[in-house]
């Protein structure tokens, strides 16, 4: 789920990459040569010291490459390295309606535990977010 209004500058992504791994978690990029097809990675659920074992999960996927398996594929990778780092509950947000990214996430045993209505506003638009977790 992205709520990005305008592109993101390349240094903004290499921040948000850097500050991904300071907290020692996962970023994970698919590309085909040079092209970018999609990314995975984790960040903190919250910031307090009892939710060190808590993480969010974001997946983000070129337009053009839905149903080729690349989502898959990335979390299958994705989940056993967060087992690896300790985290417990994983959290996956997903803008609603998106039937293919609630797919995906059931696939990987995330089940949906919350809904917020028109939490989200983009291309003019109120947009509802739900909430999947999943037990590590």
């Amino acid at each position: 789920m992205t709520f990005e209004e305008e592109p993101v500058a390349a240094a903004e992504i290499v921040r948000r990459v850097e500050e991904v791994r300071s907290a020692s978690l996962p970023w994970l990029v698919a590309e085909d040569g040079s092209r970018v097809l999609g990314y995975a990675y984790a960040t903190p659920w919250k910031v307090r010291s009892g939710y060190r074992f808590s993480a969010e999960i974001t997946m983000y996927l070129a337009p053009d490459q839905a149903g080729r398996g690349i989502g898959s594929s990335l979390y299958g990778q994705l989940f056993p390295m967060l087992q690896a780092r300790r985290i417990h509950a994983v959290m996956g947000g997903i803008a609603l309606p998106n039937e293919a990214s609630v797919a995906l996430h059931e696939k990987f045993g995330m089940r949906k535990v919350a809904h917020f209505e028109a939490v989200g506003f983009k291309f003019d638009r109120w947009i509802d977010v739900g909430y999947w977790q999943r037990m590590l």
